[in-house]
């Protein structure tokens, strides 16, 4: 079996999405935790040595490092036969709504909760523009997963994964009540926790933990 080494931080939605699929999929990772708030994926070393695109996770395979998670969660689907696509349809809608949540939703969502809670005095119309922003995106991943169990149907996926990360977190992060605001989204928030082996960020990541200035 390959051994993996995952760098991260626990704040990290994304670095939660690898970390996640692993689990899932039955497998064990040596946690390596990042000073991300310190600056250190901007540094020059960081850049030469672990990711030249400067970004969190980097997931090590058997040494080898890679790069960009939502490539790394299809590669996993495809490796473990779990949380992939079956037929043509799938396999597409499940792209359809993973691309969409990198563009949209986790793209936003990640910047709006990492300036909301992180950063000491976020500039306030640029948190008011976000905000728009997501509840247009939560509108419409409302009324899926209303009608939908998940992402491509009865069965979670990759695209699952990727989506209900960042929103997973503590409201007191990201601002909303998804039972009061979103139900749907909060009952399939529930259906993804049901998940054997299932683990919140802040349980599978350890480490130190970013200053939370959120009121």
């Amino acid at each position: 079996m390959p051994s993996y080494r995952l760098h991260y931080f626990p704040e990290s939605g994304n670095s939660y999405k690898l970390a996640l699929m692993l689990t899932l999929c039955g497998q064990t990772f040596e946690p390596v935790w990042t000073d991300f708030a310190g600056g250190v994926t901007r540094t020059a070393e960081w850049r030469r040595n672990v990711n030249e695109m400067g970004e969190i996770p980097v997931l090590e395979i058997d040494g080898v490092k890679v790069t960009q998670t939502a490539p790394i969660l299809l590669q996993l689907a495809d490796q473990y036969g779990r949380f992939g696509g079956e037929t043509p349809e799938e396999k597409f809608a499940l792209l359809r709504w993973l691309f969409w949540d990198n563009h949209k939703l986790t793209g936003y969502m990640a910047t709006y909760r990492f300036m909301r809670t992180f950063v000491e005095n976020g500039d306030p119309q640029v948190l008011k523009h976000f905000r728009r922003r997501l509840d247009d995106f939560l509108g419409i991943l409302q009324q899926h997963v209303t009608a939908n169990a998940f992402a491509i149907g009865d069965k979670p996926s990759v695209a699952d994964i990727s989506m209900m990360a960042y929103l997973h977190y503590p409201s007191d992060e990201h601002g909303y009540d998804f039972a009061a605001s979103h139900p749907g989204i909060h009952a399939w928030l529930g259906r993804m926790a049901a998940l054997p082996g299932w683990k919140s960020a802040y349980d599978l990541l350890p480490g130190q933990r970013m200053t939370h200035y959120a009121k």
